[in-house]
């Protein structure tokens, strides 16, 4: 397939959309401040080898995965920057849903996307200029945008970094206001982020089109992977096995949501790395349900 779409097709918002993006990073971050309690880190004293195998699965294993799957399938830069930035972006939060409802382990999925989100606020544009410079194809796609390194570490810090400190301290002075406010913020800053790529997904819905199926089974391809990670760092933790639901869970659920944002406000917004986490931010949630039901027809066979 020629690289012509891939090199051509550019996502574009208008400057009003793009401070929405940064209004919905704002809102997502904030309400993952506003939901941390000293019990979801409780976790960690209980099984710290089952909590360090996961969190390094997710920070360290995916983004090697990914810089590996890159440099075996050789995917257009475009693609590959998708891939990288999904990687390096901290837990999605309905995974903490989904290892309640697959009767994984609550707490550590809690815990684990607590902390992969605190690590995202302070490290998550240093390990995505790490991870896509070490790629050379993404390194040269980044460097054809002149990207200001520099500018890019420090907005991205302030988009991630002051929602984050300023939920934690709201939630230490006003915990019951924080416990009242956080559904609806989280809500309305997830609600507002897919009105906005849904709007510029149908005005360049024809641009997606011509960028090729079979972009879709990379993304599942790579979500596929991320889940086994996931489930092979648990059994090396020798995890129970709702431990090891959590874990595989978890690792197979990224904050797309901010890997969409972090794109179009810092990076440009290549139509081929846009459709890699569109793409992925729908099928995982496809995937997740599926494990758990797998998971949840696993207990019934046991329970006969």
């Amino acid at each position: 397939m020629s690289s012509a779409p891939f090199d051509n097709f550019q996502l574009e918002l208008s400057a009003q959309s793009q401070s929405l993006l940064a209004l919905a990073l704002f809102g997502i971050m904030l309400s993952v401040a506003l939901n941390l309690k000293p019990e979801h880190f409780r976790a960690i004293a209980k099984q710290p080898k089952v909590f360090v195998s996961g969190v390094s699965a997710q920070i360290l294993g995916l983004p090697l995965l990914t810089y590996c799957l890159c440099m075996a399938l050789n995917p257009h830069p475009s693609l590959a920057l998708g891939m990288l930035i999904v990687a390096c972006c901290p837990g999605g939060n309905v995974s903490n849903l989904f290892s309640m409802m697959g009767g994984g382990n609550s707490a550590l999925s809690v815990a684990m996307t607590a902390t992969s989100s605190l690590f995202a606020a302070f490290l998550a544009p240093a390990t995505i200029l790490f991870w896509t410079s070490l790629y050379s194809p993404t390194a040269e796609l980044l460097d054809s945008i002149d990207l200001d390194v520099a500018k890019f570490l420090m907005q991205t810090f302030v988009l991630l970094a002051i929602p984050l400190m300023i939920g934690m301290i709201f939630r230490h002075f006003y915990p019951n206001i924080a416990e009242r406010i956080y559904k609806p913020v989280s809500l309305a800053a997830f609600f507002l982020l897919l009105a906005i790529i849904a709007a510029g997904t149908f005005k360049q819905w024809n641009d997606f089109m011509n960028l090729g199926i079979w972009v879709v089974g990379l993304a599942v391809l790579h979500n596929a992977l991320a889940f086994l990670i996931g489930n092979m760092a648990a059994r090396l933790a020798s995890a129970d096995v709702p431990s090891r639901r959590a874990i595989t869970i978890e690792v197979g659920i990224q904050n797309s949501g901010l890997a969409i944002i972090i794109l179009l406000t810092q990076l440009s917004g290549f139509g081929g790395a846009a459709a890699i986490i569109v793409i992925w931010g729908t099928w995982h949630i496809v995937a997740g349900l599926t494990l758990v039901a797998i998971f949840k027809r696993q207990d019934r066979r046991r329970t006969l």
